[in-house]
């Protein structure tokens, strides 16, 4: 099995070509599809099963959802003219202290479903002016235009999903 690259290592190039937005957003907008045919038949002690201290997949789905309210902002700063996009919470506060595995997968879902539906039909009203639009990344030090930055998120939902999945075959293995 392959080594993942941990997702703050990870290095980016923004030179997507502004014509691909629309692909980027048909990946935005499946991840929620993605996440239930992956959780599809696993057992609740599966879903919520911590491995080594790390994020269970149910806490990933929450984390997921979580960020959502970062792509509003950042969305706004976009739009706004803000030359510094909102930073995230490197520390993730708000996955830590929202007690995911207390949820049911079922209600995390639906609610990351509807905000992604909701965010994605934001993104799909754009013009290709408004992709072009750019801002720094504070955490990265580079200008990202918003087709670029919805490029980086569906980059972020896939290394959230190679983990759940990478957990959901350990797991499975293991009982």
């Amino acid at each position: 099995m392959f080594k993942k690259t941990p997702w703050i290592t990870r290095e980016f190039d923004f030179n997507q070509p502004v014509g691909i937005f629309p692909c980027i957003l048909g990946r935005l907008r499946g991840t929620p599809a993605r996440i239930e045919d992956l959780i599809e038949n696993l057992p609740v002690d599966i879903l919520t099963k911590r491995v080594e201290n790390s994020w269970s997949i149910q806490e990933n789905v929450g984390h997921l959802f979580d960020l959502e309210a970062l792509g509003e902002s950042r969305l706004t700063d976009y739009l706004s003219g803000k030359e510094v996009l909102t930073p995230a919470d490197m520390e993730n506060r708000k996955t830590k202290e929202a007690n995911h595995n207390s949820n049911s997968m079922q209600n995390l879902l639906s609610q990351f479903r509807k905000s992604r539906r909701e965010f994605v039909e934001k993104l799909e009203k754009l013009s290709e002016r408004e992709v072009s639009l750019s801002s720094l990344h504070p955490r990265l030090k580079k200008r990202m235009r918003i087709v670029d930055w919805a490029f980086f998120m569906a980059e972020h939902d896939d290394d959230h999903l190679a983990r759940m999945s990478e957990l959901a075959a350990m797991l499975q293995k293991k009982s």
